[in-house]
């Protein structure tokens, strides 16, 4: 039992205490539950017969920095850390790159909308260098949608951080690959389809990251070899970078081996879901912004929407919806959320006539300045949304997550040349953090968000943000909390009122799994399931009898599926792997936080084009 329970997220010490009883209390009926999990990080090969005779030898490579994601914060990393050495007098510095995406953008997804103050102090001339930044905003609108058909525009004054003027709207995916290719161009090595499977750490007392090693490709659904397989390789660097984005699968490790949140609070989480719709060209309005709150939520859970519209090929739009995944609702089901507010008249407007040609979603951090964690461990450090820097009331993310990079990167910089050590810590880079727009920034708005938990609910958070916030501008003498985590804040069935949402018209609103053929995602489907349980007799046990099986609402892509059971009565969860599309929702919202996210093989989940 001690083992399962190490290899599940225990950032909060309550939750561990209750999830040791939790564990053992089912299990004595998991021995009547269908093997769902086989995956090696629940069921160790060495304890396996079918391993016994396989060479677990890896290769092994080095650089001077490894970097584990290739996104915004990642590749910003990248390019200053190149461009310190070679201001440097041309200092030889090896920097790689992993990406588990099979091309560099391919599970990008955000709305955007950016400020380009960090681009452009990355890389000055990136207009020249044709950096797709082509729609700057023109149009700013903020709207309370009021009820199904109701619509009351609010004002954006200047102060307010939602502001857009001098930004851009951006396919952010594209520009992660334009990043890509500069980085290139300096001497950054790429690695896009390997996956960073674990942590590797030295041998001395305090356990040093050295690098990180791939997955192993080559196992069979069952858990077993197949003729294929092959051992992952081993990248061993004096620096290693973590830009994983929300709720990294390795973040979470280093989290709990270095207690980094002993002097913060839990992150919160939202899911964002988003479509592109080719719209016809009289409705078009390039650099308009459209953001909503209100309806179809009710006024205690948090969320919003945007619709942004884009100077592309053809006329483009990206509309999106994010729910706070701190929402109490066991019935509540973000996508089917999402799919009505489309039919609101307001947003209707824009998309009738239109055509859908993308989806996807993903999990975005809000606890913003409270859920901080600690930025530096033994042999690295954390960037990026994978640290926490999202400015929610700003609805943006990239410029603080691009800024965090190069911070980090000037940091690792100064450690490698200061010192001859196998690892280094960036020790300044919490302090260049804290001397940056980043900190101040968050610090502004930490009120904001945990204002929305008052008994008012939404209306307690507008007030905050338009009333205290605008007279004190962050400088309040209080910092709010966020309060327990997500997943803690789930009411059980009993306690709920069921939610009727109408069936989709497949014009406007569609079916899920639509929806997920348009993400373009593909596993290998002989392989373990991803989605690992620590103990798989809970989702029917725990989560179905006394929530109703709310992985089978959450989840965006149709991953969890309760189905009746091949004999008698009853259901079983099954777990549709190939159908996830890498958003960590289900990590972070299971009510039992029995499911551990951990990677698929390399290349493998969406395949999104500037999403």
């Amino acid at each position: 039992m001690t083992t399962i329970l190490r290899r599940v997220d225990h950032s909060v010490g309550c939750i561990w205490r209750w999830k040791i009883v939790s564990l053992r209390s089912f299990a004595s009926s998991s021995s009547n539950t269908p093997k769902i999990t086989t995956h090696y990080t629940i069921h160790p090969r060495d304890k396996d017969p079918r391993w016994k005779d396989v060479d677990f030898t890896r290769v092994a490579d080095e650089a001077d920095v490894v970097i584990v994601g290739g996104g915004p914060s990642g590749l910003s990393t990248a390019i200053r850390l190149k461009q310190l050495a070679a201001a440097d007098g041309g200092r030889e510095l090896r920097v790689c790159v992993v990406e588990k995406a099979a091309e560099i953008g391919g599970h990008t997804l955000s709305g955007a909308v950016i400020e380009p103050a960090a681009l452009t102090e990355l890389i000055p001339d990136w207009k020249e260098k044709g950096a797709p930044l082509n729609t700057p905003v023109k149009e700013d609108v903020f709207s309370l949608l009021t009820s199904a058909t109701s619509r009351l525009p609010l004002p954006i004054p200047p102060w307010v951080p939602l502001h857009n003027h001098g930004n851009y709207i951006v396919r952010l995916g594209h520009l992660v690959r334009w990043l890509g290719e500069q980085a290139e161009g300096l001497g950054v090595e790429l690695y896009p389809g390997y996956a960073a499977a674990e942590v590797l750490f030295d041998d001395t007392k305090e356990g040093a990251v050295r690098g990180i090693a791939t997955n192993d490709v080559g196992i069979a659904k069952d858990g077993s070899p197949k003729a294929s397989f092959e051992r992952g390789m081993e990248f061993h660097t004096r620096a290693t970078v973590f830009a994983e984005g929300a709720h990294g699968h390795l973040t979470k490790q280093l989290v709990r081996k270095f207690n980094l949140r002993s002097n913060s609070e839990p992150q919160t989480y939202g899911i964002g879901l988003k479509e592109l719709w080719e719209i016809p060209a009289e409705k078009h309005r390039p650099g308009r912004v459209e953001h909503s709150v209100g309806w179809p939520l009710d006024s205690h859970t948090y969320g919003g929407s945007f619709l942004y519209h884009l100077q592309d090929e053809s006329p483009l739009v990206a509309c999106g919806f994010v729910v706070g995944l701190d929402y109490a609702n066991p019935y509540l089901n973000p996508f089917r959320e999402f799919q009505r507010w489309k039919h609101h008249p307001s947003i209707s407007a824009t998309l009738g006539g239109g055509k859908r040609i993308s989806y996807g979603a993903r999990a975005l951090n809000e606890g913003g300045f409270q859920s901080i964690p600690k930025l530096t461990f033994p042999g690295g450090c954390l960037i990026g949304c994978g640290a926490g820097f999202l400015n929610l009331p700003k609805i943006k993310g990239t410029h603080n997550a691009m800024k965090s990079g190069m911070l980090a990167a000037e940091s690792i910089y100064e450690a490698l040349v200061a010192s001859s050590d196998k690892t280094i810590e960036p020790l300044s880079y919490p302090d260049k953090i804290k001397s940056s727009w980043i900190w101040k920034e968050l610090h502004s708005v930490r009120n904001v968000r945990p204002s929305f938990h008052t008994g008012l609910g939404l209306y307690g958070g507008l007030m905050y943000a338009g009333g205290v916030y605008g007279f004190l501008r962050g400088k309040e003498p209080w910092t709010l909390s966020h309060g327990t985590a997500d997943h803690a804040r789930l009411k059980k069935l009993s306690e709920a009122t069921p939610i009727d949402y109408p069936k989709p018209d497949g014009v406007l609103s569609f079916d899920l799994l639509s929806s997920v053929a348009l993400t373009g995602t593909n596993h290998e489907g002989d392989q373990p399931p991803h989605l690992t349980l620590a103990n798989d007799a809970i989702p029917v046990e725990r989560n179905l009898k006394e929530f109703g099986g709310p992985e089978g609402k959450f989840c965006p892509a149709g991953v969890y599926e309760f189905v009746p059971v091949e004999s008698g009565d009853g259901e079983r969860l099954q777990i549709n792997a190939q159908n996830c599309i890498h958003c960590k929702t289900c990590d972070i919202k299971d009510v039992s936080q029995n499911i551990n996210w951990v990677s698929p093989e390399g290349g493998g989940g969406p395949a999104y084009d500037g999403m």
